[in-house]
């Protein structure tokens, strides 16, 4: 690759090298070539915005991790319509539920943004949970998927 002097610089003898670095100058490479060291730090958007067989599958496929749990999807139903719960509120909606496992669910709807805990600080100490604006969204999905699910024609088995 050939390296070009900055502007100025005619004769490439090693006074005219050691004069331009000495002054700071900047050289160039033929074309103004784009650096590829520097690490990229964005990921650029598509143009058409579109799915490909592949990267649908994979969204689905992450949107039902934060929906797999044996009590997650009961509780959201709980929870759809902006209703606040406290904790003992839904462990009695929710009788088939262990304690332990009702915590273990709501923890992790917490920490994927599902779901808010909201602490009162007052004795006894009030615990709210309810759903984030995200969360909330989840309500017409979940409703398009039951009825997809009610569609079936219950005379053709699997």
């Amino acid at each position: 690759m050939d390296i070009i002097p900055p502007s100025g610089v005619a004769d490439e003898s090693t006074e005219v090298v050691a004069t331009a670095i000495a002054q700071h100058e900047r050289w160039r490479y033929p074309g103004e070539m784009t650096r590829t060291h520097e690490k990229v730090r964005y990921s650029p958007e598509s143009k058409d915005g579109g799915y490909t067989p592949v990267t649908a599958a994979s969204g689905v496929e992450q949107a039902f991790k934060f929906l797999e749990g044996r009590w997650k999807l009961v509780i959201l139903f709980h929870l759809f319509g902006g209703n606040m719960l406290r904790f003992s509120d839904l462990e009695r909606a929710i009788p088939a539920v262990s304690q332990k496992m009702l915590i273990q669910q709501l923890r992790q709807m917490e920490s994927d943004g599902i779901v808010r805990r909201i602490v009162h600080h007052q004795v006894p100490p009030k615990v709210e949970y309810g759903l984030t604006d995200w969360g909330q969204a989840l309500c017409p999905a979940l409703d398009a998927l039951l009825r997809w699910a009610a569609a079936r024609d219950p005379r053709e088995s699997p």
